[in-house]
This record gives structure tokens, C-alpha cells and sequence, in this order.
């Protein structure tokens, strides 16, 4: 064989060798390990992030996996679930905002008294406003979503039948904004992640919690209180907000197709679809309540505005202090009910 001979063929075996390797880079999978608080069974976890991977992963021609963790199976506890996924302890987690305080101040505006209903129509409209007003608050991580719950309202072992019942009672508070709601209603608040109501209520450290209804069965609520008291009108008596983040680096390392996999199930879609399920499951979990046969307290209109008006000062009390920080407070509960209102539609 000449030198030109063989030097052709040693440059053509190159280039095969080349694509081989590229084919082979390209064909790796990924295993991205998702971490949350919540037992398998419940709502988030089997209704939302099992379809979510499994969205990802057939999208991805199974070269993207995800690994789920349920009920903090890998160590630490619900508030450190955000920084979980900022530090890249794992590669993506789901976590109430509400549980790490003074953190997401803007997005905290969906979790005041009053302010939504549906979680579906909620969750666009919160995507839409973390967005638009509150994207710092998630620059660490790659934000998949945040998502909203439906209609919040009370689980009790005495009924709570009116402003004047709930006076004293030891309730649960998922957060700050509704811990100072619960004080300005006249209840104790009692503050802890929503795995630990279970307990909590059989031991009698708390006389009811505030939940929505599609946790309870996963927490047997139902079986453990048997009032539950709603309000009237479309707008539950409080939300939380929920943020389901990835580490940036798991993020940043992976291949162009493969970003764009995640990007598509981000934003908007993924925001309704947790939604959604969070619908779904208030449906649920209130027709395990009427099978049970316990006692649902619908609040008429005018005792509804009773508690409206009493809960107004958690506004007021939210806006001074977000004057306080440099944040136009007014102006984010605007834009939420009209982000609300716009996807209510």
C-alpha cells in the first residue's frame, strides 16, 4: 500500500471512529434522581411527577431517567428540599415555598386569604406571574414549575361552623401567610410540613389542620378528624405555592435534544398539568370524606364574608412588610388576581 494509500484509509477509519463516538455519547442515558416529601401514593407523586417522567423519558427515547424518591427517603427534611436541588444533592425536587420563609417573598402573594380557587387555572396563572415578576427568586436552579393547590379549608375534630368556633383551636399552619391568618381568625397556629399532620393529630398536638382535600386520604386525614368546613364562593379560604426544580448543572451538562426535552416539559403545561391533578385529587379525597359519611360544613355567603373581612389584615399585613423590602406589595396582588382572573376564563 502507498503512503497516499494509507494515510486515505487511516483518515477514513478516523472519521468512523469519530462518528462512532459520537453516535455513543449521544446515545447515553441519564439518570436524574427526584426527591419529595410525600408518600408514593399521594396525589403529586403517583398523578403528577410519575406522568412527568414518564413524559420525559418516552420523549427522550429513553436515554433521560428519573429515579423517584418518595417521603425524604434520601435524608434531610421538607424545608431543605429547595436547596436539595440548588446544591445538586439530587437532581430535582418538589417542596412547598412556603416551608422556607422570608425565601420567595413575591411568589408568596398566591397564598393569601382568599385570593384563589382551581388549581389548574392558579397554577397557569402563578407560572405565568413568577415569570413575569418573580424570576430571581428561582435563579439558582432550573425552574421546571411551581403550582398551586386547589380550595384550602379545615379539617377538624370539632366543626367548625363559624369565626366564633374556631377560636382556640390548635391548628395547622403550612406556612407563615397562613399561620398569621389562623391568628387574625382567632386559632393557635401550630407550624409544620404537611407529612407530619398525621401524627400530629393523633397525638393531639393540633384539633385540625388546614389542608386541601386531595392530601387527606395519603394522610388519613379523614379517618382521624371527621369535620371538614369550606367556604362559599370560588376562592378557597387560602393556597401554598409548590416549586418542582432542577439542579442547574444536571441541567447544564446535558446534551442539546436532551435540554430541550426538559424545556418542553417546563413552564406553562407543566404548571396546569400539576394543577390539574391537584383538582382531580379534591375530588377524591371529598368523596372519600361522603363515603365516610362525616360531616362537611358548607359556610354560607354572608358567614363566608365574615371571615373575608376579618382575614383582609393578612393583606394589608403582607403589603407594609413587602413595602419594607423595596417590593411593591400592592402592586403583585394586582397582578395575581389578574393573572388569576385571566386564566379563570
Amino acid at each position: 500500500m502507498t503512503f497516499l494509500k494509507r494515510r486515505s484509509a487511516l483518515a477514513v477509519l478516523g472519521a468512523v471512529a469519530a462518528v462512532t463516538m459520537a453516535g455513543t455519547a449521544m446515545a447515553q442515558t441519564v439518570t436524574l434522581r427526584l426527591h419529595q416529601m410525600l408518600p408514593a401514593q399521594a396525589t403529586i407523586p403517583a398523578k403528577a411527577l410519575v406522568p412527568w417522567a414518564q413524559k420525559v423519558e418516552a420523549e427522550s427515547g429513553g436515554r433521560i431517567k428519573v429515579q423517584q424518591f418518595n417521603a425524604m427517603q434520601l435524608g434531610g427534611t421538607p424545608p431543605q428540599l429547595f436547596d436539595q436541588a440548588r446544591d445538586g444533592v439530587v437532581d430535582l425536587t418538589w417542596t412547598v415555598l412556603g416551608y422556607t420563609p422570608g425565601r420567595f417573598n413575591k411568589t408568596e402573594v398566591f397564598e393569601l386569604p382568599f385570593m384563589s380557587g382551581s388549581a389548574e387555572s392558579s397554577s397557569k396563572a402563578i407560572q405565568e406571574y413568577v415569570e413575569m415578576f418573580a424570576a430571581d427568586e428561582f435563579k439558582d436552579v432550573k425552574l421546571i414549575a411551581v403550582h398551586t393547590h386547589g380550595p384550602g379549608l379545615f379539617h377538624t375534630k370539632t366543626p367548625v361552623t363559624g369565626l366564633e368556633s374556631l377560636r382556640g383551636m390548635k391548628v395547622r399552619g403550612g406556612s407563615r401567610i397562613i399561620s398569621n391568618m389562623l391568628t387574625k381568625l382567632g386559632a393557635t397556629p401550630v407550624g409544620m410540613p404537611v407529612p407530619a399532620v398525621t401524627d400530629a393529630l393523633s397525638k393531639g398536638t393540633i384539633d385540625g389542620t388546614t389542608i386541601p382535600w386531595e392530601v387527606t386520604p395519603s394522610l388519613k386525614v379523614t379517618e382521624l378528624v371527621k369535620n371538614h368546613t369550606t367556604f362559599a364562593g370560588k376562592q378557597g379560604l387560602y393556597t401554598q405555592t409548590f416549586a418542582f426544580s432542577m439542579n442547574k448543572a444536571s441541567y447544564d451538562k446535558l446534551p442539546p435534544d436532551l435540554k430541550k426535552v426538559i424545556d418542553n416539559n417546563s413552564g406553562i403545561a407543566a404548571a396546569a398539568m400539576f394543577g390539574k391533578a391537584m383538582d382531580d385529587g379534591d375530588k377524591a379525597g371529598r368523596a372519600i370524606a361522603e363515603k365516610a359519611s362525616n360531616n362537611i360544613v358548607a359556610l354560607e355567603l354572608a358567614e363566608t364574608q365574615r371571615w373575608r373581612r376579618t382575614a383582609a389584615t393578612v393583606e394589608t399585613d403582607w403589603i407594609n412588610e413587602m413595602k419594607g423590602k423595596g417590593i411593591d406589595g400592592a402592586k403583585l396582588v394586582s397582578e395575581a388576581r389578574a393573572l388569576i382572573d385571566k386564566h379563570s376564563k
